[in-house]
């Protein structure tokens, strides 16, 4: 499909020296470009976590912590004496 797009002069001169570099013509190279940049957009957008989900794991730096704070517990409980039974 063809459209009319407005760039700044600069930009294109970029542009048509990259596609010149690359060997492709001015309409694949941006054609190119944009398909990559879209597909970037969308993988970032399927990666990001809905809100809800920010809270999730936010504390995952300390299980080497909970893990020792476990571990001092379970020694206190087997050193326990059992109560006599009446």
């Amino acid at each position: 499909m063809k459209t009319t797009i407005d760039i700044p002069d600069e930009l294109l001169r970029l542009a048509k020296a990259r596609a010149s570099l690359r060997g492709v013509s001015l309409r694949q190279f941006v054609t190119d470009t944009l398909r990559a940049r879209l597909e970037r957009e969308e993988k970032r957008a399927r990666a990001t976590d809905p809100p809800w989900m920010k809270g999730f794991g936010g504390l995952a730096d300390l299980a080497a912590e909970t893990a020792r704070i476990r571990g001092m517990i379970e020694e206190e409980f087997e050193s326990i004496e059992a109560e006599p039974e009446a």
